[in-house]
């Protein structure tokens, strides 16, 4: 059984109209989140073995948020196929894996994150900004991971939704 935490990049700011969109940082309500969201994976003793980003600021700016406050002590891999990201995208990255990865997390955008938690659990669940869903894949490579795998969604954390 392989772990793996599907999280969307918390709030970007658009303060900047000329920004190209890849550049776009974290606005102050994402700066705010991003950290909530590594307090609850330490919590919930959810610590990823492995952490894969987008290359995107806002993606990589939450990456090392959640990775500093859940007490992550591994590096942060930049992924550029992570940008925009589709489902085959991320698939393909996780196919990579070494099997000794029992839990990864990914960060990235919608609407391949979306994408990706339904074709891995059958189950459509709307993924806002620094959202986080468990999904457990019975799998144990991650050569074997593909859409036809059906995982289960242990739960899904919605900032608005915590305490």
């Amino acid at each position: 059984m392989k772990t793996l935490l599907i999280l969307r990049h918390a709030k970007s700011s658009w303060d900047e109209p000329g920004l190209a969109d890849i550049e776009r940082p974290l606005n102050k309500r994402g700066k705010n989140d991003a950290p909530r969201i590594g307090k609850l994976i330490m919590d919930a003793d959810l610590i990823p073995d492995v952490i894969l980003s987008s290359p995107a600021v806002r993606a990589m700016k939450t990456a090392e948020s959640v990775a500093d406050a859940c007490g992550y002590e591994g590096n942060i891999e930049i992924r550029e196929e992570f940008y925009p990201g589709s489902p085959s995208d991320y698939l393909e990255a996780l196919n990579d894996l070494s099997d000794d990865r029992m839990r990864v997390m990914i960060v990235g955008h919608n609407p391949g994150l979306e994408e990706l938690l339904n074709d891995l659990t059958g189950e459509s669940e709307a993924l806002p900004t620094a959202a986080l869903a468990q999904v457990n894949l019975p799998i144990q490579r991650w050569l074997d991971l593909d859409e036809h795998v059906l995982g289960k969604v242990v739960k899904i954390w919605r900032i608005k939704e915590l305490s």
